[in-house]
């Protein structure tokens, strides 16, 4: 994303996210009846950071699972487990998100717990994916002069897997995060605090502003996200580069 538009995108979504109101004439024709233009059962700005935190709580969890996965099952004594792994990982993609929940709410109740759940489970795959195929793609050559210098395989895995294998896995992890802003919202459901209570207000009451206003502000969040992740990778490989 350029400059300029990354930077209009992020002082848009701060203006409306301190103050909102000042967005009510934007909104106030997809009102009817003397609704209320902008939501005001809540600050917009708690709800999405509330929302901002249980994403980056679960990506956490996730990353450290699917990285440990990944490295486990691409060493000679792992191989094996390759398989199952892929299942488990795969489990979070085939069930919809909203059936996570609904399983997960019996289990330990309604809030957070289960939403962070459901957003665990639902980012595993491309990170573990991604670890596995940047492992699996060192190249030959390399491996071979590092065990000519006399590492050991730990070391081989810190010092030349993993730094060659970093930019799919952080790829891996820009998507888990992308994909679960968006997923988030629907942690509202179950009593977990996010935009989707926005969303939520606007379905009961047919209010169409509500609506936008929590996509709207889900959609720039996961956007900026992603790029800043994208931005933060290429400042750290640049770094790399040039020590």
């Amino acid at each position: 994303m350029p400059t300029l538009l990354r930077l209009a995108a992020l002082g848009l979504l701060v203006t409306f996210l301190l103050t909102p109101q000042s967005f009510a004439p934007l909104f106030e024709p997809l009102t009817q009846y003397g609704a209320a233009p902008i939501y005001d059962q809540g600050s917009m700005l708690e709800l999405a950071l509330a929302q901002l935190g249980t994403v980056c709580c679960a990506a956490v969890a996730s990353t450290v699972v699917a990285v440990t996965l990944g490295i486990m099952v691409t060493r000679a004594r792992g191989a094996q487990f390759l398989p199952l792994s892929r299942t488990l990982v795969n489990v979070g993609q085939t069930f919809p998100p909203v059936a996570v929940l609904a399983i997960a709410v019996p289990l330990v109740g309604f809030g957070l717990k289960p939403t962070l759940i459901a957003l665990f489970c639902y980012g595993l795959l491309p990170i573990f994916e991604n670890t596995v195929s940047g492992l699996r793609g060192c190249p030959p050559a390399v491996m071979e002069a590092a065990s000519g210098m006399g590492m050991s395989a730990s070391q081989r895995l810190l010092s030349v897997e993993l730094p060659l294998a970093m930019p799919l896995i952080l790829e891996g992890i820009r998507l888990s995060l992308v994909i679960s802003v968006g997923t988030a919202a629907i942690g509202s459901t179950v009593g977990a605090k996010g935009l989707g209570e926005v969303i939520i207000a606007g379905l009961l009451s047919n209010n169409t502003a509500f609506i936008l206003q929590g996509g709207l502000v889900t959609g720039l969040m996961a956007i900026l996200l992603y790029d800043a992740m994208a931005a933060l990778e290429r400042r750290l490989f640049r770094s790399a580069r040039i020590d």
